[in-house]
């Protein structure tokens, strides 16, 4: 499954939906960059592959990043790739 994350303004959490075929989601992803530098924001819709119930509609000038990645089995759940964070420990 290839992951397609958009970064939201004002919001924390990514939206994501999946794609099976990776010329999808390169596809779905030019779709979104155009969308992101249109100068007039548009409504677009997304649909997941792999929960094909689920569903999201966003703004386009309220995306403030897109990652595509690829997902495999051994990626932990609920983490998005490419994010990560540090904590220091007291010593």
């Amino acid at each position: 499954m290839i992951s397609i994350d958009l970064a939201l303004k004002y919001t924390p959490i990514p939206i994501s939906v999946q794609r099976k075929e990776i010329e999808d989601a390169q596809s779905l992803y030019q779709q979104i960059i155009t969308a992101i530098k249109s100068s007039t924001p548009e409504l677009i819709e997304l649909t997941c592959e792999k929960q094909t119930e689920k569903k999201v509609a966003v703004m386009s000038d309220q995306i403030s990043a897109v990652i595509i990645s690829q997902k495999d089995g051994g990626a932990a759940a609920g983490r998005v790739p490419g994010f990560f964070s540090m904590v220091e420990a007291e010593q």
